[in-house]
Formats: C-alpha cells, structure tokens, sequence
C-alpha cells in the first residue's frame, strides 16, 4: 500500500491546511522547503517539528535532501569516519522521534541538474528539463572514479545500515539525476536497476532500500511498472513524476501527460509493495500566477497532482 504525501515547510503555513484539506496525512521535510539547506537537525527540533505536525494531524513520515551526509563520506575522503558518526546520531534521533524513513542520493560534487527551467508545456505552464549537450565544462578539481563512489557507498552501508534497523528507520537511496554515466565529467554510479542491485546487496536488509523516483526510472529506459515490481518491499519512498525523452535529453511533464501508465505503475505499487510507503508527487509544473522562483515545486501543480494521485489509487 502507498500513502499520498506532500513536502512541507517546517512551520506552519496555508500548506499544512491544504494537504489536510486534501485528506494528505504524510509530512516530507525537505530543504526546497527550507530555504538555508539545513541538515543539522538535533533531537530536540525534530521532536518539536514532530509533535507540531501531530498537532494538526500530520505525520513526519519522510525527511529528504537535509541530512548529514557530506562529500567526504561519498568520495570516502579522510574525515568520513566523523561525518558517518555524525550520520548515525541522526539516524537514532530520528528512530526516537518515530520518523520511519530518510531519504539520501549518491551524487557527489554535482547534485541534481537540469538545463532548463522555464520550459513551456500545456497551457502556457513552466516545466524543467535536461540536456547534457549543454552542460559544458568539469565541475570538479580532481579526479574521481566509480570504483572510489563504489568503495565509498559500500563501506557507508556497512557502517549505518545496522544502526538504522536499530534506530528503527529505514534508508531510501535516491537515483542519480539525471541517471547518466557522468555530470561535468563527475562520475555516477546510481543509474540503473543493475546498480541498484549491487547497492540492495551491500547489506541485505529492507532497512536499506530505494527511493523509487519514478521519473529517473523512466529516463532509464526501464518497464516502470515491472521494475516496481521487481523491487517490490526494498521501495521505502516513492517520487511520483515522468518526463519525455532519454537520461541525456528530457523534459518534466504533466503527470498525466506523460508516456508512462501511471495507472498501471499506481496498480504495481499496491501490489508490490508490503506496507504503508509515502508516495510524493515530484518536479510538478509551475500553473498561471505562480513565478517560478521555485521550478517544480509550487503548490496548484502539487494539487493538481495529489488529485490525480488519489484518483488512480481509486481506480487501482
């Protein structure tokens, strides 16, 4: 089963009552909604976020993006020790608070890119997108290797997955975005489903586990639907998006305008996996009267999608 979610901002605001209004019960903490790319949270201020959302009957099911994990950990650079210590406090303050799942990605120096933000779709709406082709230049001062991310997400795993069936919580690595060979000749390893089986079987536990970020699977190239299936109870947090075109060249679409069935994937995600796993809707577009100032994440095309989103759980 999969339960609707939105992110929402640390405090309250109109957003908490409209994803209420929207019968949505799942919290996501993430840094777009932040503003400061906070990722020090202490047990207090995830307490006191924690019981505020209680208070009007959400739930902190998801914290994404701010959270305690460095370069140094991913390159497996000197001092990593430290900031994997530091890691798995969190993981423990998390497992205190009751927060179930922490979203993390494997994309060092260069995170998620896109070329693109202002790219007109239905009705004059605004969406993201990306083309290697313009991408130029090295994004990085030194060299690094696959095998050195490979080395460095193992050794990660080893050390925090333990800690995080301890704690109670449960790790959902994200795909690299966009899934290619490399970004400004920056190499990444989280790009496809064989990867991900390397990744699942560094520690086999369902404590680590996916991020199944629907639209980096589709820029795979992959059958969405039965690759949810093939993953089944490792999918810890969903992304619900699609997108047009190929890993080095697509664009965000509308989620009901896309090539994948988001039926068919909706029909998969019910009966694959194995218990209540938030489900956010991802990159929406930017809608008349809003400004852009926050490509993919502005509140009337998170709406719109949450709509959709229940629409086809009913009809699943």
């Amino acid at each position: 089963m999969v339960q609707p979610a939105l992110i929402l901002p640390p405090g309250p605001d109109t957003r908490w009552q409209l994803a209420r209004q929207m019968g949505v019960e799942q919290a996501v903490i993430h840094p777009l909604e932040i503003g400061n790319g906070k990722s020090d949270w202490d047990y207090n201020e995830l307490l006191h976020l924690s019981n505020w959302l209680q208070e009007v009957d959400l739930e902190l099911s998801v914290i994404e993006g701010s959270i305690p994990l460095t370069d140094r950990i991913r390159l497996g650079k000197p001092g990593r020790d430290e900031d994997i210590d530091r890691f798995k406090r969190f993981l423990r303050d998390c497992g205190s608070v009751g927060i179930p799942v922490v979203c993390y990605d494997w994309m060092a120096k260069v995170r998620w890119a896109r070329t693109g933000a202002h790219i007109e779709s239905r009705g004059e709406s605004l969406v993201t997108g990306y083309n290697d082709a313009k991408m130029t230049g090295n994004g990085t001062d030194e060299t690094v290797t696959r095998d050195q991310l490979w080395e460095a997400i193992e050794y990660f795993l080893e050390e925090v997955t333990p800690v995080a069936e301890e704690a109670g919580v449960k790790l959902a690595l994200h795909p690299d975005d966009p899934p290619i060979e490399s970004v400004q000749g920056v190499p990444r390893i989280v790009n496809s489903p064989e990867a991900y089986e390397r990744v699942l079987d560094a520690y086999d536990s369902p404590h680590n586990g996916i991020t199944f970020c629907q639209g980096n699977f589709a820029a795979m190239g992959v059958d969405v639907p039965a690759t949810i299936r093939h993953f089944g109870d490792r999918i810890n947090f969903i992304h619900f998006r699609d997108v047009r075109g190929e890993a080095d060249n697509f664009v965000e679409t509308w989620h009901d305008d896309g090539p994948t069935d988001m039926l068919e994937a909706m029909r998969a995600y019910q009966e694959a996996v194995d218990e209540d796993v938030p489900l956010r809707p991802d990159h929406v577009p930017t809608m008349a009267g809003e400004d852009n100032s926050n490509p993919g994440y502005h509140t009337n095309g998170r709406l719109f999608a949450i709509g959709y989103i229940k629409g086809l759980l009913e009809q699943a």
